[in-house]
């Protein structure tokens, strides 16, 4: 393990559990997920909702984003419970809080939370204090990224059978990553048992998008951008048996349709669904 390591969690963490937050305080019911816990760990101060990206309007596609792939995750997570798959890999963890707002589904599985060492030992400390304790059934998984750490090879020593099937889901990390690493992901994830699903999020290329006729309205210039048959490909390639892209019209469709307030996510990032 390094030396010196950063003990917080990273920014984009942060801001995810905040409009996952806002979209409880600021947005109509019915809510597609219900998450102040994330808001609870970060104890950003009052006035968290006045910071530049947290604007109720400007922000609402990304809110919408963060908890729609959220909610289709953890759908899944329950839909495969019930065809008794047992095993759940949240990949760059954050501060996801699936184990505390459904105990009674993750006390029933082993669920692995992937993580950086430093974010993750704040998060534990943070769990800690606000009376939260991280039973046997969830492992936390340090991994340090930065120094190539095999992310299976730890994940395989805290306890993860890779003979039986599970649900592995990676959202909103993709983008940040070179595209061989994210071939390395999928490679990885794909050595899973049979009846195995990985749900992964990634971003269309910003011309696809615009030639449907919406400019997507992402703030910063991410490594990594695939079009939808090129995922598919990547993992077809990968080893899954079988794989399916689910666009942000998909999401809007099964998550917001008739909503009265208009909330809907931003356009550009989609789910690429495959099983082994």
């Amino acid at each position: 393990m390094p030396a010196q390591r950063t003990v917080a969690p990273e920014s984009t963490a942060v801001r995810v559990a905040l409009w996952r937050a806002m979209h409880v305080q600021v947005d109509e019911p019915p809510h597609v997920l219900e998450d102040e816990i994330g808001l609870e760990l970060v104890a950003p101060g009052e006035n968290w909702r006045r910071r530049p990206d947290m604007g109720k309007n400007a922000t609402s596609g990304f809110r919408a984003g963060v908890v729609a792939r959220a909610r289709f995750v953890e759908d899944l997570v329950a839909e495969r419970f019930a065809d008794v798959v047992r095993q759940y890999v949240i990949l760059g963890a954050g501060l996801d809080t699936f184990a505390q707002r459904h105990p009674e589904l993750a006390a029933g599985m082993r669920v692995f939370e992937i993580d950086q060492y430093g974010p993750q030992e704040w998060k534990r400390h943070r769990l800690s204090e606000l009376g939260h304790s991280v039973p046997e059934w969830l492992r936390m998984v340090p991994v340090d990224f930065e120094a190539d750490e095999d992310w299976w090879e730890r994940l395989v020593e805290a306890g993860f059978d890779p003979d039986r099937p599970a649900v592995l889901a990676s959202t909103g990390v993709s983008m940040y990553l070179s595209k061989d690493a994210v071939a390395d992901t999928l490679a990885k994830a794909a050595k899973t048992a049979p009846g195995s699903a990985f749900a992964m999020t990634f971003l269309l290329p910003p011309e696809t998008v615009a030639a449907g006729g919406e400019q997507p309205r992402h703030p910063i210039r991410f490594r990594s951008c695939f079009t939808a048959e090129e995922m598919l490909q990547l993992a077809r390639e990968s080893g899954f048996r079988e794989v399916r892209h689910l666009s942000t019209a998909d999401l809007t469709e099964r998550y917001f349709a008739g909503r009265p307030d208009g909330l809907r996510p931003e356009v550009g990032e989609s789910f690429l669904l495959a099983t082994t």
